[in-house]
């Protein structure tokens, strides 16, 4: 898995927001809010959104990933 990108801490709010209010289904309400902003042609808030996505997703995983030091 690649590590998301992110620009600001406001992505971290807003994944852990959706992670409190969404529970499992955080990633899945990321990407209809991605699916939103596309289609209202919001290209950045549709790539955020994907992001926070993959955020999510990382944060899910319960193995470490990456080099352990």
């Amino acid at each position: 898995m690649q590590t998301p990108f992110l620009v600001d801490r406001a992505s971290v709010d807003d994944a852990a927001d959706l992670i409190a209010a969404y529970g499992d289904h955080a990633a899945c309400e990321a990407v209809a809010r991605a699916g939103r902003s596309r289609d209202l042609g919001n290209h950045i808030h549709f790539c955020r959104w994907r992001q926070i996505e993959r955020l999510i997703l990382l944060l899910s995983v319960e193995a470490p990933l990456g080099t352990i030091h």
